[in-house]
């Protein structure tokens, strides 16, 4: 017998007829011996116009402790309506709300972005939302909102009821979770661009949380910190009115959500190489002409850096002198190149995070101690979840343990 915990977002929801076809999913699972959590977002767009309503009639007067009541009427309206369909489908159901004495939920008292207890509520997941799972009861639960110890209602911010989702399934230890939403899974690109969209089958936490963090919407990353990699997830789309369609799966994480920074450095020793040339920035061509040469060869570029006059890349070193060689004759053969340089012993250091996106100042933090020790960075780049620096070989060890003395 398993435990899915189903969550139906506001679009999944969004009309009678759509909420009477996530009810049956839910009792279909049921009656094929599951145990079955339901989270439940508000209707669409309800939320959207509570904000309006607030807005209009207040504006900056409503405090957070009110606005956090004020939206969490939406997903308390949720979870009457969805266990009074599916009890009217022949299984018994239970709703509950912050209100309710087996809410799980336990947060601290930022009402509009709440950080979770986890220790509290998964007794709580275990006291109640297990014991009913046990009586053959199907929990509804809101999405999206917590309960400080003063009794108070906040919410989870964004992503919030995904992130409800993932938290109950890993406190109770779910088999899996189903998040059901207005798309059949994570696309290849967005399909209203690119008519030649396809669904993946299946994508890793971690390049799930890189599309989030460039404008994908199928869910945040504040979720993603709660997936265990140990359960089952996936995304599937509401129009089949079944929990095991086949959507997207998602694969992962990679290392434990203690792990919310992951500092590594490369045992092996790199090299740098630069190739020079007037104007390379307004010379078409010249990046891949670089890299297929390199391909031809097997070569891994650990890196690789774009100026207005030079290319810089980054081998292993044994394999940096094979590059040196064939990169020369590309640079001898045509007229777009001057000359190439093979530089000086290199150590890699990783950092990897999706708190980076939301921490400002983290390049700064990252790059102060270096500069405070004279160590000197060689190169260094970054996107929305990482930063690797570049240093001499014989800085590696105490770069790598001064990073880490300052961000863990």
């Amino acid at each position: 017998m398993a435990i899915v915990v189903a969550k139906f977002g506001g679009t999944s929801v969004g009309t009678g007829e759509r909420i009477q076809k996530a009810a049956k999913s839910v009792v279909n699972e049921y009656m094929q011996g599951n145990k079955v959590i339901v989270v439940v977002s508000a209707i669409n767009k309800t939320t959207d116009e509570s904000i309006k309503l607030v807005q209009e009639s207040m504006g900056k007067l409503v405090t957070e402790k009110q606005l956090a009541g004020i939206l969490s009427m939406g997903e308390m309206q949720s979870v009457r309506i969805m266990a009074a369909t599916i009890e009217s489908l022949g299984v018994k159901a239970e709703y509950i709300d912050p209100f309710s004495e087996k809410w799980p939920v336990i947060t601290d008292s930022n009402y509009l972005e709440a950080k979770i207890d986890k220790v509290k509520t998964e007794k709580k997941v275990l006291t109640y939302i297990e014991k009913l799972l046990d009586q053959g009861i199907i929990p509804v639960v809101c999405g999206f909102l917590g309960r400080d110890l003063d009794g108070n209602v906040t919410t989870l911010g964004r992503g919030g009821s995904d992130v409800s989702a993932f938290l109950l399934g890993q406190c109770i230890g779910a088999d899996e979770v189903v998040i059901v939403t207005d798309v059949k899974g994570v696309m290849s690109t967005d399909p209203r661009k690119l008519n030649t969209a396809r669904k993946l089958d299946k994508i890793t936490v971690e390049e799930m949380i890189d599309l989030a963090n460039y404008g994908a919407q199928v869910l945040h990353p504040n979720a993603l910190r709660y997936k265990d990699p140990s359960i089952k997830a996936k995304i599937i789309s509401f129009e089949y009115g079944d929990l095991r369609v086949q959507g997207t799966d998602i694969i992962g994480p990679a290392y434990p959500e203690e792990d919310v920074i992951t500092i590594t450095k490369l045992d092996e020793q790199l090299a740098v190489l630069a190739v020079v040339g007037e104007d390379l920035m307004n010379k078409p061509g010249i990046l891949s002409s670089i890299t297929e040469r390199v391909n031809e060869h097997n070569l891994t570029i650990y890196g690789i850096s774009t100026g207005e006059s030079s290319i810089t890349l980054f081998f292993k070193y044994d394999d940096a002198l094979k590059a040196h060689e064939i990169l020369h004759e590309l640079v001898i053969d045509g007229d777009m190149l001057s000359s190439i340089s093979l530089g000086q012993k290199i150590a890699m250091v990783s950092l990897v995070s999706h708190e980076f996106i939301d921490t400002p100042g983290i390049i700064s933090n990252i790059t102060k101690p270096l500069h405070d020790e004279n160590i000197n960075i060689v190169e260094l780049s970054s996107s929305q979840t990482s930063v690797v620096i570049f240093v001499d070989w014989e800085d590696g060890e105490r770069a790598y343990n001064l990073v880490k003395e300052t961000l863990e």
